[in-house]
């Protein structure tokens, strides 16, 4: 499969078969009857990939893929016409099922714990890389790690890129953000909790925040975005040096927000590949996560839903906090 220039590489190496049920008044211990069901390709860069592919962004989703499971979720994403490449290994992927309430507007999750992976395995992957970055802009790692992989892969992929001079997104928790962002990449991404756990500290006011993304920064990543349930906050730099902005949408009755942060970071990027100022691209990000929070299904927005929720989206600089 041939490159593309200008494209976004997503890699995710715990993907999944995501099943959501819509269940109304769900009540733990009773048997229930779903109104809705739907099946897609899951995993948070699979997520990644999917809003790019509705921004209309050249993008092409890899990662690990194993057994049937892998073979379906692979089918899913061909069905819904994303460019995919993945690593074929012997174990067998996840599953993963919700239950949505809109009754009470819950949501429950129960994920498997994904494949064991092989030394091998994740030297073709990693082969797979780098010939696939070769046309790429970004290449975007996203989601947890399987077992059996060391907390640093994240890590030691980024500072390969930096040495080949491609930009690297990094989404994750836990030790695997820690390791990868002190390997410079170009932007980390956690949501406030995953942020939080990141600096050691809960964030309360915008003097919380800015700290925090100053930290981040510190940590050694050049661009910082925290995805939060109603917008983000950000530190991105330009030749004005480092500007941090909060960015909030207009309040709207979410259905689910899951993946909504996948949608934002998507949308964030797009919006920088066109060379949109930080403004503007920060308004369309929010639009089109507070969007992806009406629909059932992680990574799904409708475009129009987002464009009408733009003007609504609060872009406001912070100045910086006097130490």
């Amino acid at each position: 499969m041939g490159t593309v220039s200008g494209m976004i590489v997503t890699v995710t190496l715990n993907a999944a078969i995501d099943r959501t049920l819509t269940v109304p008044n769900f009540q733990r211990g009773q048997r229930h009857r779903a109104s809705l069901g739907l099946t897609l390709a899951g995993g948070k860069g699979i997520n990644v990939a999917r809003a790019l592919k509705q921004l209309g962004v050249p993008v092409i989703a890899t990662g690990l893929a194993g057994g049937r499971t892998g073979t379906r979720f692979v089918e899913e994403l061909t069905t819904e016409s994303i460019l995919n490449d993945f690593v074929r290994i012997s174990a067998e992927s996840r599953t993963s099922t919700a239950v949505v309430d809109p009754t009470s507007s819950s949501y429950t999750e129960i994920n498997e714990w994904g494949p064991s992976v092989s030394e091998a395995e994740l030297r073709t992957l990693l082969e797979k890389l780098r010939y696939l970055s070769q046309g790429a802009e970004y290449v975007v790692f996203s989601g947890s790690l399987p077992r059996d992989v060391a907390q640093d892969f994240y890590a030691e992929a980024i500072r390969e890129l930096n040495r080949r001079g491609v930009r690297s997104v990094l989404d994750c928790e836990g030790e695997p953000l820690r390791l990868g962002t002190h390997a410079e990449p170009y932007l980390v991404s956690p949501n406030q909790s995953e942020a939080e756990s990141l600096v050691g500290q809960e964030f309360h006011d915008d003097e919380d925040f800015q700290s925090a993304l100053d930290a981040i920064a510190a940590m050694g990543a050049r661009n910082v975005l925290i995805t939060q349930e109603a917008g983000c906050v950000a530190l991105l730099r330009d030749e004005r040096g480092r500007r941090r902005f909060r960015s909030v949408a207009p309040r709207v009755e979410a259905v689910s927000a899951v993946g909504a942060g996948d949608v934002l970071v998507a949308a964030f990027l797009a919006g920088s590949l066109s060379g949109r100022p930080f403004e503007d691209a920060l308004r369309e990000a929010v639009a089109a996560g507070a969007a992806s929070t009406l629909e059932v299904g992680a990574g799904r927005f409708d475009l129009r839903e987002a464009q009408r929720l733009q003007p609504g989206v609060e872009v406001a600089e912070l100045e910086p906090v006097a130490t």
